[in-house]
C-alpha cells in the first residue's frame, strides 16, 4: 500500500477529509523550501504537492507563474527539488509528497531514472500537467515500478471517456479542478463541484482533490464536505510572496491553519 493510499485510508477511518498544500520548491529561496514544508505539517497538512519550478507552464495562473520564475532565479530544477524532498525525509518520513510539475524536465532526466530517483528521494506521487491520459499509460507504468502513485488531472469539461482513461491508470488520488481557467482564478462553485465529483468517484476508484480556486477558510469547509481532499496552492503562495524573509514559515503556518481548522470543523459539524 502506497503511503498516499494509507493516509487517505487513515483520514477516512477518523471521519477526516484530507488537506493538501502547494508551494513551488525553491520559493521564495531554496533555503526556506524545507522549513515550509515542516511548517505545512506542523499547521495540519496531510500530503504536500511540491511544484517543479518549470519556464513555460499551461495550468498556472500568475502567482504560481512568479513563484516559478523566483525559483528559477535561484537555480531550482528538478534535481534540486529531488535533493529537497530528501532533506525534508531526513526528518519526516510519514508525510506523503507529491511532486506537481510538466513533462520537460522529466523527458530532459528520462522518465526512467526520474522514476529511480524520485522514489530514492522519499517522493510518493507525481502529478505532470501536460501528460494526458491517452499518451500517459507507459508513464504510469514506469510510476508504479518505482512505488510512485500516477496522479492526474480532471476538470468540469472532461468527458465520460477521458474519466474512465484516468480510472485506469491513477492511483493515490486525482486532482479535479473545480473550475475552468488557471490557478489563483475565483468564483469556485461548491455545488458543481458536489454534483461531479460522485460521478468521478464511481469512474476512478479512488480519493478526489479538490483545488483552483480555494482562497479562503470558508470555502476550504465547503469543499471538505463534498469532497476527499481540499487542495490549496496559490494562496499560499500569495502569502510567501507578501511576507519578509525572517517571517515566511509563521506567515505561512497562520494561513494553513486556519485551512486546516476549518477542514476538521466541517469534519465535526457533519459528523462524517
Amino acid at each position: 500500500m502506497s503511503k498516499i493510499q494509507a493516509t487517505f485510508e487513515r483520514l477516512q477511518a477518523q471521519g477526516q477529509k484530507a488537506l493538501i498544500p502547494f508551494i513551488t520548491a525553491g520559493d521564495p529561496n531554496p533555503a526556506l523550501t524545507v522549513p515550509l514544508m515542516h511548517a505545512l505539517v506542523e499547521s495540519g497538512a496531510d500530503l504536500i504537492e511540491l511544484g517543479v519550478p518549470f519556464s513555460d507552464p499551461m495550468a498556472d495562473g500568475p502567482t504560481v507563474q512568479r513563484a516559478s520564475e523566483r525559483a528559477l532565479k535561484k537555480g531550482v530544477n528538478l534535481r534540486r527539488v529531488l535533493e529537497m524532498v530528501a532533506n525534508f525525509r531526513a526528518d519526516n518520513n510519514e508525510t506523503p509528497v507529491v511532486l506537481m510539475g510538466y513533462a520537460n524536465p522529466i523527458e530532459a532526466m528520462d522518465v526512467h531514472v526520474f522514476g529511480a530517483a524520485a522514489f530514492d528521494a522519499g517522493v510518493d506521487g507525481v502529478l505532470v500537467v501536460d501528460y494526458p491520459p491517452e499518451e500517459s499509460a507507459e508513464f504510469a507504468k514506469v510510476m508504479r515500478a518505482n512505488a510512485l502513485d500516477p496522479i492526474f488531472l480532471l476538470a468540469p469539461t472532461s468527458t465520460e471517456e477521458r474519466v474512465a482513461m484516468v480510472g485506469e491508470l491513477a492511483s493515490g488520488y486525482v486532482y479535479y479542478i473545480s473550475l475552468k481557467g488557471v490557478t489563483g482564478s475565483s468564483a469556485l462553485d461548491v455545488e458543481a463541484a458536489a454534483r461531479r465529483i460522485p460521478e468521478i468517484h464511481a469512474a476512478v476508484g479512488v480519493p478526489v482533490g479538490v483545488g483552483f480556486g480555494i482562497r479562503d477558510a470558508w470555502t476550504a469547509g465547503m469543499v471538505a464536505r463534498v469532497a476527499d481532499a481540499v487542495i490549496v496552492g496559490s494562496r499560499i503562495i500569495e502569502e510567501i510572496e507578501e511576507s519578509p524573509a525572517d517571517q515566511v514559515c509563521a506567515r505561512v503556518k497562520e494561513l494553513v491553519s486556519g485551512f486546516s481548522r476549518a477542514i476538521r470543523d466541517r469534519d465535526a459539524d457533519s459528523g462524517s
